[in-house]
């Protein structure tokens, strides 16, 4: 099992930014792959950035330029750093991590609006 604990959503303006933060448990499984998705109510959950053992990353196009995906492995938390952010970006943020054991992990959510 492992437990996963968002933090830093909130309220900024167009244009502003914001650093989410995910913070997992101790497992003794390694996490493959960590990642960040978000869910807009009546849209389909969509995968915005992750970053596998070797640091590469891969980001929605929506996204790419503006958001930076990056970990700390000795803390076991990985961050998402959002610059230039628009009202499109308004959604419900997720960590997710995918294990060894090819079993996906999900945080409770953290809401992240943006709005004048």
């Amino acid at each position: 099992q492992v437990q996963l604990v968002e933090s830093g959503g909130g309220l900024v303006q167009p244009g502003g930014s914001l650093r989410l933060s995910c913070a997992a448990s101790r497992s003794e499984f390694t996490i493959l792959n960590k990642r960040w998705y978000r869910r807009v109510p009546g849209k389909q959950r969509e995968m915005v950035a992750s970053i596998s053992t070797t640091g590469t990353t891969t980001y929605a196009d929506s996204v790419k330029g503006r958001f930076t995906i990056s970990r700390n492995n000795t803390e076991n938390m990985w961050y998402l750093q959002m610059n230039s952010l628009k009202p499109d970006d308004t959604a419900v943020y997720y960590c997710n991590a995918l294990t060894t054991q090819l079993e996906s992990y999900w945080g409770q959510g953290t809401q992240v609006t943006v709005s004048p």
